[in-house]
């Protein structure tokens, strides 16, 4: 096997497929709520969900954990699922609707490539909601390579995305 293999720049993560134990809550936690589109039913025990007509971003299903608990916290698994906004008023706007909702976060920050907001889902599956600073911004390290970090976000900041 070649060592020295990369993957292709255009190559990216298609889709995540997230085990639930009541889909009906799920729905309203990603669709209602985060925005998401339904796409399709996959008979009673599985949805799949997309931003802007895509087959899906996201599978949501039952079929081994309908009613079932959340993984212990010091377990292996899925650490967080990570949706991209296009801009930062887009980030500002979830973050405005969050808010409304009196839906809670754990956590906000600014990694220098990237701005995100920490949250769980209703069966505790990690959700971080960011958008990407433009490339050239990027902070970076005295050796070049690019420098993330991780500082608090200023939310007040972000939210005046949406009075521009």
């Amino acid at each position: 096997m070649k060592q020295d293999y990369t993957l292709p720049a255009q190559t990216h993560i298609g889709h995540v497929h997230l085990k639930v134990a009541d889909l009906d809550r799920a729905m309203k936690f990603y669709c209602d709520l985060l925005g998401f589109e339904l796409v399709t039913m996959y008979g009673m025990d599985a949805a799949f969900i997309s931003a802007g007509g895509y087959h899906h971003h996201i599978g949501l299903n039952t079929w081994y954990s309908k009613g079932g608990t959340p993984p212990p916290a010091h377990s292996t698994g899925l650490f967080h699922t990570a949706i991209v906004y296009p801009t930062r008023k887009d980030l500002a706007t979830i973050l405005q609707r969050l808010r409304d909702a009196g839906y809670p976060l754990s956590g906000a920050s600014d990694h220098g490539v990237s701005e995100a907001l920490y949250l769980s889902d209703p069966d505790q599956n990690g959700v971080e909601l960011y958008w990407d600073r433009p490339r050239e911004v990027w902070p970076k390290k005295a050796d070049g390579s690019t420098d993330i970090y991780t500082r608090p976000l200023d939310l007040q900041d972000l939210l005046q995305e949406l009075e521009k």
